[in-house]
């Protein structure tokens, strides 16, 4: 059998050389396309969507646009400028269409560097004065929206779906809220998180589609990553149609398979995202590890966990802590208690093997196995009997069969 190889952020990749007879499962998310290829697949989801109107038809001449991209977007400039191109085309002038980027949400998205578009506006939710008030939604919360969307005529949504194995579904990051919605509001959906687990998200994601509506958007643009940060698919829809047109085209970050596996080593696609993207990581190899079995995570984490997390792991009773977090008001307490409770969740039984930036000592007092190089993951995975590899782990939300 060849050897697999498994980037993590190293110079060298990890090179796995699987024993004879063992069995072995590698799992890669789909192909994709960069360029002048991404360019083109914007331009034919806009001009040719199934349920709604071209882009052209969603605008008329004098017409201020905002164009919303919510965090970090695969191929953004190529998607952005198949938007452009076809607002200008219906009359909408260049100078009345603004790019408008909200950064990652804190503590539930990994916070990795994102090239900027040439022109483009970062909203900072920490600046009240640059949210505006749309509405209440059903629970009477009020809820606020980057000012620069509520003031224009029209607004083009661009987020990126992807899985969180985590959360046990797509992702939080890809819509305008909480992307463009106020600091405080963005810690409460991490506070929601930490004290309700998943039980929180079917109102979270109300209030999502509940502010894209208030904002009047008939129609948003959902981008499929492909390995290596390429876009794999693009739709154009409403925002809920969108976002199911894109899990059907996200299909390759949901393998299945038939058992689990004793080993499973893993890497994200972003070797340096922090906690977010270690705890989705780690939740997607869990989801494939038989109880008991080793996970083996290679990156390049050189955030320790905080005080919530690194007590949990010692024996300290979740609940209580969780609650303490919760009673401070701490955001990066809270962000940490998020993190425990849903390690613990897709950990279980299973044992962890780190290689990773953070110090052995760190990595030990967490109850962690320090990988000190990468042969030591290479010797584990050479001994498995049945070892799965999985590539930008953080995307990938496996099921079995």
């Amino acid at each position: 059998m060849k050897p697999i190889l498994l980037a993590y952020g190293a110079a060298e990749p990890l090179v796995l050389e699987p024993r004879p007879g063992a069995g072995v499962v590698e799992i890669r998310g789909p192909e994709g396309v960069r360029g002048a290829e991404a360019r083109s697949a914007a331009a034919s989801a806009l001009d040719a969507p199934s349920r709604v109107p071209p882009l052209e038809g969603h605008v008329v001449p004098g017409d201020r646009v905002a164009i919303a991209l919510s965090g970090p977007v695969p191929c953004a400039g190529e998607v952005v400028a198949a938007v452009r191109e076809r607002l200008e085309r219906a009359g909408v002038e260049a100078a009345d269409t603004v790019v408008v980027r909200a950064p990652p949400v804190a503590g539930l998205e990994g916070l990795s560097h994102t090239e900027g578009l040439a022109g483009e506006i970062l909203f900072d939710p920490k600046r009240e004065t640059e949210s505006s008030y749309v509405a209440a939604d059903a629970d009477g919360e009020a809820l606020h929206v980057a000012r620069r969307l509520v003031d224009a005529d029209a607004v083009v949504a661009i987020g990126a779906f992807t899985f969180d194995a985590a959360l046990g579904g797509p992702a939080l990051g890809g819509d305008l809220w909480p992307a463009f919605t106020r600091a405080r509001a963005r810690e409460e959906v991490v506070r929601a998180l930490s004290r309700r687990g998943r039980k929180a998200l079917d109102g979270l994601r109300r209030r999502a589609m509940e502010a894209a509506w208030q904002l009047g958007v008939m129609a948003s643009v959902r981008v499929v990553p492909g390995r290596g940060d390429t876009l794999h698919a693009v739709v154009f829809d409403t925002p809920a149609g969108a976002a199911r047109a894109a899990r059907r085209g996200a299909r390759g970050w949901r393998p299945s398979l038939p058992r689990g596996a004793d080993v499973v080593v893993a890497a994200p696609a972003d070797p340096h995202g922090g906690m977010p993207t270690f705890l989705r990581a780690v939740a997607a190899a869990a989801a494939v590890a038989r109880p008991g079995g080793t996970i083996c995570l290679a990156g390049r984490l050189a955030e320790a966990p905080g005080e919530v997390t690194r007590r949990s792991r010692q024996g300290v009773a979740l609940p209580g802590l969780v609650g303490e977090a919760l009673r401070s008001g701490d955001a990066a307490l809270v962000a940490d208690a998020f993190v425990a409770r849903f390690l613990a969740r897709a950990l279980g039984d299973r044992r962890l093997v780190l290689l990773s930036d953070l110090p052995g000592e760190e990595v030990e007092e967490l109850g962690f196995g320090h990988a000190a190089t990468p042969e030591a993951i290479e010797r584990l995975a050479h001994r498995a009997a049945e070892l799965v590899v999985i590539a930008d782990a953080e995307r990938v939300f496996p099921r079995h069969a």
